[in-house]
């Protein structure tokens, strides 16, 4: 049939919908039938055919964003006019302000409640985060912007507190409160030689930190 011509544009078009309906009203307040009415032309049948479950396609979601998210460190890494912490803040910056990542990443909340996935998003934090920080405090360490002694455990840190520790869907805060807690965050990593967070930054990643708190308000029921 016509419709399965294409079905990578087919698979675009249903991420694309269910995207613009978990901004607008919420991963946890969207069907699969508000998709098949967002799109017009598809039925469920054909959208099952792409995806087995909602869970699915929130799932391919964040796996898009992530690779949009690589090319972008992947971009700031590789420029030359930018010391190593410079660049930790062009990406703290980005993650905090990109509207997509903020609301795709408050669509996937909820599934934290899953243990299997909470455990999978611990297992990212404790260990592939870490890995990943690593080698541009490492870099620095070398250029001077980063003068620590720890820099594992300075990855470590920046894994996962702010995944867990600053996250309003496991401590839920007030901004101020959340506020005072990135410059408490800013306060440890100080003291080992990680001035990451300016007064700047802070209040950016406080404002960044509570989009992430509770549901987008729906424009209709």
């Amino acid at each position: 049939m016509a419709r399965n011509a294409h079905p990578e544009v087919t698979r675009t078009r249903i991420l694309d919908a269910a995207q613009r309906l978990f901004m607008a009203q919420g991963y946890e307040h969207t069907s699969i039938q508000n998709i098949v009415d967002e799109l017009g032309d598809l039925s469920k049948g054909a959208i099952y055919h792409h995806f087995k479950s909602k869970e699915a396609i929130l799932e391919e979601l964040t796996n898009r964003d992530n690779n949009m998210q690589d090319d972008f460190n992947e971009s700031v890494m590789n420029r030359t006019d930018l010391t190593a912490l410079e660049k930790f803040r062009v990406l703290w910056r980005h993650s905090m302000t990109k509207q997509d990542h903020v609301q795709i990443m408050r669509a996937a909340m909820p599934m934290l409640s899953d243990p299997v996935s909470f455990a999978a998003n611990m297992q990212v934090w404790s260990k592939h985060l870490p890995e990943r920080f690593l080698p541009l405090i490492e870099a620095g360490v070398k250029d001077g912007s980063i003068p620590t002694e720890y820099p594992r455990e300075a990855a470590e840190l920046l894994s996962l507190l702010p995944n867990y520790w600053l996250m309003p869907y496991f401590y839920p805060v007030t901004l101020p409160e959340m506020e005072h807690r990135i410059r408490c965050l800013a306060t440890m990593l100080d003291a080992i030689g990680v001035p990451i967070f300016d007064d700047e930054l802070i209040t950016v990643a406080a404002k960044g930190m509570m989009t992430f708190a509770g549901e987008p308000e729906k424009g209709s029921e």
